[in-house]
Order: structure tokens, then sequence, then C-alpha cells
């Protein structure tokens, strides 16, 4: 069951989703070549506790990582480790979630790492244009099986695909609550979007084919045809008439 919040909930998630904010802001510079993502990750955790919030990922079903990064050709899960250095021409996804005074905020950012090729920088930012090009739909009244659609329809028009086994997905007091949200669908199709409803959004987009594997850890997922992948999210709330993201308080659309 796909749940309404309230204003008290909407508040409590959109002081959440300014802990991810800041983990955005101080993290991104920091996505520099000769950094390994443990580094990354240790300083994720030391901000969002400073904030009193505390890393929603860390052991959710066992993942052992406070964030998730995920270097090139891997695409969500990505475990932190000492091992894997950061070099020109890469680009990592941080996804983040705090949970503060029991309520979730989750993102993702895909960063360019040092000097990159154009093809490179061009599928991060046709990533983050997949995300907006599907919220821009978003409103009281439409399906959401518009929203899947339009993010597809960009990536494809772009050249690209979108990953069919990892979704968005609705967010509150749990990370994963109802609808799950694919980043491909039929117009008119899926819940009727209401007030009050808040979800992750969260475009998967592929160089190559959307198929991905799985390593033996259980967790770190690759593109099976080893090309790069990107991941752009955001936490939003649901408006009358579009909607409010919760992990940009600054982005009011």
């Amino acid at each position: 069951m796909i749940s309404i919040k309230s204003p008290r909930e909407i508040s409590l998630m959109r002081k959440a989703g300014e802990v991810v904010s800041d983990v955005f802001r101080q993290l991104g510079p920091l996505c520099v070549p000769g950094v390994n993502t443990l580094e990354l990750a240790n300083k994720a955790g030391k901000i969002i506790r400073s904030h009193g919030a505390i890393p929603t990922f860390l052991n959710y079903n066992g993942y052992p990582g406070i964030i998730c990064i995920s270097v090139n050709d891997t695409v969500v899960h990505g475990i932190p480790s000492k091992n894997i250095v950061l070099k020109d021409g890469d680009i990592v996804s941080l996804d983040v979630g705090a949970t503060l005074n029991g309520y979730v905020a989750d993102a993702c950012r895909t960063y360019v790492v040092g000097i990159a090729s154009e093809e490179t920088k061009r599928l991060v930012r046709v990533t983050e244009e997949c995300f907006y090009e599907g919220v821009k739909l978003i409103k009281e009244g439409v399906y959401l099986g518009d929203v899947s659609n339009a993010i597809e329809a960009h990536a494809i028009k772009n050249g690209y695909s979108v990953i069919r086994d990892y979704t968005g997905h609705g967010i509150g007091s749990h990370l994963h609550e109802d609808p799950y949200i694919p980043n491909y669908g039929k117009k008119g199709t899926g819940p009727v979007l209401k007030e009050g409803m808040c979800l992750a959004i969260e475009p998967m987009v592929a160089q190559g084919s959307y198929e991905v594997r799985v390593l033996g850890d259980g967790w770190t997922a690759k593109m099976k045809d080893g090309k790069l992948s990107s991941h752009y999210e955001n936490t939003l709330v649901v408006t009358k008439d579009g909607y409010e993201i919760l992990t940009n308080s600054k982005e009011i659309k």
C-alpha cells in the first residue's frame, strides 16, 4: 500500500534530505584522482552523524558500507574499499541514505573524475536529464507509468539503455516502501499519483546493454558488457500541481 505522508512527516523527511545534500556538497569536490572509495565513505559517515542522523545503508539487509559507491561499470551497490582508487576518466556514483528522527532521505549523484572523455561526460549529463524528463510530469492525478516511460524514452533517444533489474521506490519511515518505480514503462499504467506521496526516483543508465551481473559479495552490480553506467536520484514529494525535491531543499518545481 502506498502511504500518504502528513505535512509533519514531509517536514521530517526534508530535514533528512538536508543531511544528504550536505554529504554531496562536501564529497563532490573530493571525487578526484588518488582518492579511494573507503575514504569517501568514512567522510560521508562523519557528515551524516554530525547532523545527529544515522547512515541508512549501513547493515541494511547486511550491506557492509556506510554509503554505496559505484565506479565505472558498477551501476549500484558498490562496496567502499581502500583498494578502489579513483583515477582520471572514471565516473563514481555516491548513493547516500540518511535517517533522521525516524525518517529517511535517499539520493545519488554521479561525478566525473579528473580529465574524462566527452562521451563519459555525456552519459552522466543524460542520466540527470532522464530524471528531470520523468519528474517534470509529476503532479497529483498523473500515472506513475508516464514518469517511467519518459525516463526510458530520453535514455533511448540518446543511444543508451535503462537498467531493469533495479528500480526507484517509495520512501518514508522505511528506506523501501511501495511503490516500486521502474525506469521503463507504458503511459497510462501504474499507480495514480496523489499529493503527499514520497518517492525516490532514480534513473540508472548504461552505455550498452542493460543486463547486469552481481559479484560474489552479493551486492556489487556490474554491467555484463563492462561498459559505463551512471546513476542519478532524488527523494521528492508529490504536490497538487507538481513536486518538491527533498534532497535539495532549494530546488522546488
